[in-house]
């Protein structure tokens, strides 16, 4: 008998779009209040998903939504390992 594993779904905070954890990039604030990219997935803190697409990103920076999301300034380092990480998959 095949089992249908549950697929663990998240909401982009750009687009708003309900996609699966894979598709997405976590981007976390430590309690300390430094704001990294999340590859794994796993690291402790406050966390915001974004699509893993270079349009989400550039929604997410214009609008600051990732800012509002972890009620910290994101530094512009942060969407340009966003979507340097979205150019590296694509080729892949």
């Amino acid at each position: 008998m095949v089992v249908n594993r549950k697929v663990p779904l998240r909401k982009c905070v750009a687009t708003g779009e309900m996609l699966p954890k894979k598709e997405m990039i976590r981007v976390v604030r430590s309690k300390e209040g430094e704001v990294s990219v999340d590859v794994s997935g796993k690291k402790p803190g406050r966390g915001a998903y974004v699509s893993k697409s270079e349009e989400a990103v550039n929604i997410a920076r214009k609008k600051n939504v990732l800012g509002h999301q972890l009620d910290v300034k994101i530094p512009e380092e942060i969407y340009e390992e966003l979507i340097l990480l979205i150019r590296r998959e694509s080729i892949l």
